[in-house]
């Protein structure tokens, strides 16, 4: 956390810190069921298991207007 010491107020460097800890955390993979996807970079994500590779949210994997769209068009 010493990127930002006392600058900027307490409820941006939360947000900060939730959006860093969602980026970084490793993902449930769709195809094997191992918890093992993690960010390549921006956007791509890829399964250390079984080495699948997605396409999802810059900081997430699955991001909500995404998850809507699936919803919609009844994929799962």
């Amino acid at each position: 956390m010493s990127n930002f010491n006392v600058r900027y107020g307490v409820s941006l460097r939360k947000r900060y810190l939730a959006v860093k800890a969602d980026k970084q955390r490793r993902y449930k993979c769709d195809l094997c069921g191992k918890v093992a996807i993690k960010r390549v970079s921006n956007a791509v994500w890829k399964c250390r298991h079984c080495n699948a590779t997605f396409a999802g949210g810059a900081y997430t994997l699955k991001t909500s207007p995404g998850e809507t769209v699936v919803r919609l068009l009844g994929k799962e």
